[in-house]
């Protein structure tokens, strides 16, 4: 799924126009950035938890030269699943047979 398809089910489901659901996605995306980059975690309830973390500064090898190099710190997104969402998935592979729920 992509971002356009997420556009789509939004304007099928709640009827407002492509355009509007466009921008109303776009300023949720924009949104969840801004406190990303700001270092705030962002917890969305029953789907999830994005956070960001720092990574030290560590030894790696370049995959084309095998040359030795040390990576500089810099910080990575991470998301961590809620239990709601964690036990839909479970359940939906443990029964594939039953109706898919509806967010």
């Amino acid at each position: 799924m992509n971002k356009k398809d997420i556009v789509e089910a939004i304007h099928t489901r709640v009827g407002f126009s492509r355009r509007e659901t466009a921008a109303i996605v776009d300023s949720a995306l924009e949104s969840i950035k801004k406190a990303l980059t700001e270092g705030e975690p962002v917890m969305i309830s029953a789907f999830g938890k994005f956070s960001t973390r720092k990574k030290k500064a560590h030894k790696g090898r370049n995959p084309k030269t095998g040359e030795a190099m040390t990576l500089p710190a810099r910080k990575v997104i991470t998301f961590k699943v809620s239990r709601v969402l964690k036990e839909r998935i479970n359940a939906a592979h443990r029964y594939p047979d039953t109706p898919k729920a509806v967010f």
